[in-house]
C-alpha cells in the first residue's frame, strides 16, 4: 500500500516474482487514473499494468493477507492493525509525483522502480514469505484440533477464520465462508442479533462489541441441513494497537446433547417449578403426587420463602381439576371488609363504590382450586364465614339474599403455627380441621442444604435470560459462603442473593465479594463486645435453635450471647 504510482510498480514486480500459490493486491491513499510514466517504466523490464485495479486501504480487508508492505509517506493511521496480524514491512522511497519536470519525474519512477525489483526479489528469495506461509498452517492446525468452533471477522462483518470445528457444527465449508459477510452466511444472525455489528459497522474509537470482557451465552441454530442445535457462544472483541476495535473473535461448541441431558436431570428433581434432591424434597414431592389425586383439603405450613404457592399450584395441577381455574388470594393482604366481598363477592350497591356486580374468588374458582395464602392472619368474623362456605358449599355475596353454589378444592397455607394459635383461642378449633385435613410441610433452606447448589445453577439461568446479560458461572468461595448461610428467607432470599450478584458481578465468575453483605458477614458480634446486649430478631432465634437441633445453650452461643439473654428473647417472641 502507498500513494502516487509507487503501488502499481511495486505489485507488477511482486507478481512477476510471486508463483501460482501467492496473490498480491496493492492500494493508493490517493488513487487516481494510472500515469502514463508509470506504464513506461513498467513496460521496460516487461510488466504490462494497464488492467491493474486502482485500490484504495479501505478495499482491503487487513485480516485477509498474511503481509503487509507499505511504501513511502503512507498514513499508518489508515491501516487497521493488531499486533503481530498482519506482519508489517514499510519501505521509505522518495513519492515521484512530486517531482518537478517530466524528466526528473521519469528519472525518479524508474529509480523507485530498480529499489523495488531488488526490495521484492529480496523477499521472495528470503524466504520471509514461506515462514509466513508455515507459521499460518501450524497456527491452522493448532486451532483446527480445537473441540470448540472459532471464528473471526472485521468491523465490515467479513470473516477471516473458520476452523475445522467450526464446520462440523455449522455444516458450512470455509470455502463457502471465508471473505464473506457473516450476515450473508448466517440470515438468521449467528451471534443471535446480539452483536453491535448486526446494526453496522462498529467505530474504531475504543467501543467494544460486547463489553471489555467476552460475553458467554446459549443460542439458538439452525444447521445447513436443517437441523435444530443449541450453541453456548462467547464473543471477545478484538482490539488494535490504539485500543479500538477492529473485529470480534466468536468461540462456540454444541451443547444440544448436553442442554437434553441437563433438562432430563432437572426434571427428575423437579416438580411444578421446584427443585431438590435432598431426601426431604423427593418426599415432598411424593406426598404432592399423593394429595393431588385426591379430592381433601391441604394445609401448607412453611417459612416465609419456601415455595408454598408453588406446592399449592403443583397440587392442583395433578389432581382431576389441573384443567380448571387456580385462583389464590393472600388473606392477609387485604382488610376484612375488603377481603370478604374479594373472596365472596358483591353486589351493585352493596357499598360504597359497589357500582356494579362483581364476582368473588370462591365463584371464579367453581371447578376448580382456590389457594388462601397466610390463612392465620383471617379475624374471627372471617373464620366463621369461611367456616360456613366449607360446610355448606355456598358463598353470599355481600349485600345480596341470595346463596351461589361453589365447587372448590381448598388448599390452604400459612407461616404461623394454627395449632398454638387454637391453644390461645385465636383460631377456630373446627376451622383448622376442616382446613388441614392432609397437612404438608415444607423444610426451610437450611435444612436441605444439598438443594443450595443446584438452586443457584437454576436461579443463575433465569436471572441470565430474563436480563439478557452473560450467563455467569459460582466461584467455590462463593458457593462454600452460600452453603453455610442459615438462609431466613429461604428461597425467595436466595433468588434475591443472586440477581444481587448478577448486578456486582463484572466479570464471569461470582465471587464471595459479589454477594450481599448479610451473606458475607453471617458472623454474628461476640457478646463480649462492650456496650448492651444485642437485640435478637425472631429469624436469628429459630434458625440458631434449628442449626443447634434445639440445645439453647449451643444457641446461645452460635448467637454470640449469654443465656440470659436467649432466654429473655425466647420470651420476648412467646418462643418458650
Amino acid at each position: 500500500m502507498g500513494s502516487g504510482s509507487l503501488h502499481i510498480l511495486a505489485e507488477g514486480l511482486a507478481r512477476r516474482c510471486a508463483g501460482a500459490d501467492v496473490e498480491v493486491i496493492s492500494a493508493s491513499m490517493t488513487p487516481r487514473e494510472l500515469h502514463p510514466m508509470a506504464a513506461q517504466v513498467m513496460a521496460e523490464v516487461g510488466v504490462d499494468v494497464t488492467g491493474y485495479r486502482l485500490r484504495t486501504p479501505l478495499d482491503i480487508e487487513v485480516f485477509l493477507v498474511d503481509l503487509v508492505v507499505t511504501l513511502g509517506d503512507f498514513d499508518q493511521s489508515c491501516r487497521p492493525s493488531m499486533p503481530g496480524m498482519p506482519p508489517h514491512l514499510h519501505w521509505d522511497l522518495p513519492e515521484p509525483s512530486r517531482a518537478d519536470g517530466d524528466a526528473r519525474r521519469l528519472e525518479l519512477l524508474r529509480m523507485a522502480r530498480d529499489t523495488l525489483d531488488e526490495r521484492v526479489r529480496t523477499l521472495f528469495a528470503s524466504g520471509i514469505l514461506g515462514a509466513l506461509f508455515t507459521a499460518r498452517k501450524n497456527f491452522e492446525l493448532l486451532l483446527d484440533n480445537q473441540v470448540d468452533g472459532i471464528m473471526a471477522h472485521t468491523t465490515n462483518r467479513r470473516i477471516f477464520y473458520f476452523n475445522q470445528a467450526a464446520e462440523e457444527i455449522t455444516g458450512l465449508d470455509r470455502a463457502r465462508v471465508l471473505g464473506k459477510d457473516c450476515h450473508d452466511v448466517f440470515p438468521d444472525r449467528f451471534c443471535g442479533g446480539m452483536c453491535l455489528f448486526c446494526a453496522g459497522v462498529a467505530g474504531g474509537d475504543g467501543g467494544s462489541t460486547h463489553g471489555d470482557r467476552g460475553e458467554r451465552r446459549r443460542v439458538g441454530f439452525r444447521r445447513a441441513d436443517g437441523d435444530a442445535r443449541v450453541l453456548e457462544m462467547l464473543s471477545t472483541p478484538l482490539a488494535s494497537e490504539d485500543g479500538g476495535t477492529v473485529g470480534t473473535l466468536i468461540s462456540f461448541k454444541d451443547i444440544t446433547e448436553l442442554d437434553a441431558l441437563k433438562r432430563r436431570l432437572r426434571n427428575q428433581h423437579s416438580l411444578g417449578g421446584m427443585l431438590g434432591r435432598d431426601p426431604k424434597m423427593r418426599a415432598l414431592f411424593d406426598l404432592i403426587r399423593e394429595v393431588g389425586a385426591v379430592q381433601v383439603s391441604v394445609l401448607i405450613q412453611g417459612e416465609s420463602g419456601t415455595g408454598k404457592e408453588l406446592v399449592a399450584n403443583a397440587i392442583h395441577e395433578l389432581g382431576p381439576r389441573g384443567d380448571e381455574p387456580f385462583v389464590a388470594v393472600s388473606c392477609g393482604a387485604l382488610p376484612e371488609g375488603i377481603l370478604e366481598s374479594e373472596l365472596f363477592g358483591h353486589v351493585r350497591g352493596a357499598f360504597t363504590g359497589a357500582v356494579r356486580d362483581k364476582k368473588g374468588r370462591f365463584e371464579m374458582a367453581h371447578r376448580g382450586s382456590i389457594f388462601l395464602d397466610e390463612v392465620g392472619e383471617l379475624s374471627p368474623a372471617m373464620q366463621v364465614a369461611l367456616l360456613r362456605v366449607l360446610q355448606e358449599r355456598t358463598i353470599s355475596p355481600v349485600g345480596s339474599e341470595k346463596s351461589i353454589d361453589v365447587d372448590v378444592r381448598v388448599i390452604s397455607a400459612t407461616n404461623r403455627n394454627l395449632r398454638q394459635m387454637m391453644e390461645r383461642g385465636q383460631f377456630r378449633r373446627d376451622l383448622f380441621y376442616r382446613l388441614c385435613v392432609v397437612p404438608i410441610e415444607l423444610p426451610p433452606l437450611r435444612e436441605r442444604r444439598l438443594d443450595i447448589a443446584l438452586l443457584t445453577d437454576h436461579f443463575l439461568e433465569v436471572v441470565s435470560e430474563e436480563t439478557g446479560r452473560q450467563l455467569l458461572t459460582v466461584s467455590p468461595e462463593a458457593v462454600e459462603v452460600l452453603s453455610r448461610y442459615l438462609w431466613p428467607g429461604n428461597v425467595r432470599e436466595l433468588r434475591n442473593a443472586i440477581e444481587y450478584a448478577y448486578v456486582k458481578c463484572h466479570t464471569g465468575s461470582i465471587g464471595p465479594e459479589h454477594l450481599p453483605p448479610e451473606i458475607r458477614e453471617q458472623r454474628i458480634r461476640s457478646s463480649s463486645t462492650p456496650g448492651p446486649a444485642p437485640r435478637l430478631t425472631k429469624d436469628q432465634i429459630v434458625v440458631a435453635l434449628a442449626k443447634a437441633g434445639g440445645n439453647k445453650k449451643k444457641a446461645a452461643e452460635l448467637l454470640g450471647v449469654g443465656r440470659a439473654t436467649l432466654y429473655r428473647n425466647l420470651s420476648r417472641y412467646e418462643l418458650t
